[in-house]
């Protein structure tokens, strides 16, 4: 019995204790106002739009020093664009630890970087174009195609699939274009493997060892843009090589097409693979030795979806003339010689191609014989993404040169000149 004297809880207005109900009915509108919670979207759009502060793809320049300059001033506005969000998503966030840990962490950098609370803020990640199609009205028959399922909706419209380019980055570094063109780079710090309307892929590259010409990728930067899903950025650096997105989410969000992306590892630690079904691309993601390796598969019109001004690409230009290594500019290191590096790299790599050369230089100039693995992983990916394409992994090619159609033409081309001058 209750004390006749005490008054009705608002919950219970008779003194009775809730019924089943009426708590499952506060249990599913608590689940309902946590699901609102956008702290994930908010940590996304910080992250995407303090990328250009960050020197280079280091984290130590936003943690580092007081004060003014561009990147304070840039920092701060992408701090009061964090905070703006925080505030308008608060109300459903409450109980969200990852939303308080965020609010504290705000609060410690803008008065480590003397932001004020007024001010502009940063603009807000630009909106992802529609993919082709993903608009189509239909007022009559079957029902549109998923715009988030770009192999499904590309075949309904066109009446067979896709076609699909690859490119690698891997070693020190080895680039292949989507052309098929083999560059070895001297490429040092920040450059774009990609730049389109949907993905941007930001590798970052220091030199093997002091003084060396060749490097190694340190660190990959990955941003999916907003189309279909939230934003998501993705960073691995060596030793470091998480399974989840930068805003610990392993999806693309919440919105209808948030299922189409996702993030597993099939190796912790070493190997990660992202699907980004939306726009028909999948992405290796590897660490062996010292350095990271980069693989795509991708939509051929998802990878020409960019402008003039975004020409600067790995992987569609390979690499510029003046970033370019021969295999012939490798200093050897430690005891291996050319003849031990061509044995290690002639057991997994038997026909002496691009990778097998790629291999090979990897070896000498690191004196590491690790390095093998790298150029292996590398065709294999090759092969698995793109297996109609096997005979274009199979000839040789300088580490410097492009692999074009001359160069493939120019031993057929000298046989049959030999062939004809004995029958004269």
């Amino acid at each position: 019995m209750g004390d006749p004297g005490q008054s009705p809880s608002p919950w219970c207005p008779h003194g009775s204790p809730p019924t089943l109900s009426i708590l499952t009915l506060l249990l599913l509108l608590c689940g309902h106002a946590h699901s609102q919670c956008k702290i994930l979207r908010c940590n996304a759009e910080y992250v995407s739009s303090t990328l250009s502060l960050r020197g280079g793809g280091s984290p130590g320049a936003l943690r580092g020093g007081r004060g003014g300059g561009v990147g304070s001033s840039g920092l701060c506005r992408a701090l009061r664009s964090y905070a703006l969000c925080t505030r308008r998503t608060a109300r459903t966030c409450r109980g969200d630890l990852a939303f308080h840990s965020a609010v504290h962490g705000i609060e410690d950098l803008m008065i480590q970087h003397n932001c004020s609370r007024q001010g502009p803020t940063a603009p807000p990640p630009p909106r992802g174009p529609a993919l082709p199609g993903a608009g189509l009205v239909r007022s009559s028959g079957p029902p549109a195609p998923d715009p988030c399922d770009y192999e499904g909706r590309f075949f309904r419209l066109n009446g067979q699939p896709p076609g699909f380019l690859h490119c690698a980055s891997f070693g020190d570094p080895h680039v292949r274009s989507f052309h098929h063109h083999f560059h070895t780079c001297r490429v040092q710090g920040a450059w774009p493997l990609l730049d389109n309307d949907f993905l941007f892929v930001q590798a970052t590259s220091s030199p093997v060892a002091s003084g060396a010409n060749a490097t190694t990728t340190r660190k990959l930067t990955i941003i999916f843009k907003n189309i279909c899903i939230d934003q998501k950025v993705y960073q691995a650096e060596v030793d470091n090589l998480p399974a989840a997105f930068e805003d610990g989410s392993i999806n693309g969000g919440d919105r209808p097409g948030g299922s189409s992306l996702s993030i597993r590892t099939a190796n912790p630690g070493s190997h990660v693979e992202i699907r980004a079904a939306y726009i028909g691309t999948t992405i290796i993601i590897r660490q062996t030795g010292g350095q990271l390796s980069f693989s795509i598969k991708v939509a051929e019109d998802v990878a020409r979806a960019f402008s003039a001004e975004q020409d600067l690409q790995l992987c569609v230009g390979g690499c510029p003339p003046s970033q370019r290594l021969s295999r012939s500019e490798r200093s050897p290191r430690g005891a291996i010689t050319i003849d031990t590096a061509r044995q290690l790299c002639k057991e997994g790599l038997p026909v002496e191609d691009a990778y097998f050369h790629s291999c090979v230089f990897d070896v000498l100039i690191s004196g590491d014989p690790n390095f093998t693995v790298a150029a292996q992983a590398a065709l294999e990916d090759a092969r698995a993404f793109l297996p109609d394409l096997e005979k274009l992994h199979l000839f040789p090619s300088d580490a410097g040169v492009p692999l074009s159609s001359a160069t493939l033409l120019a031993p057929l081309l000298s046989g049959v000149f030999v062939l004809w001058l004995c029958i004269q």
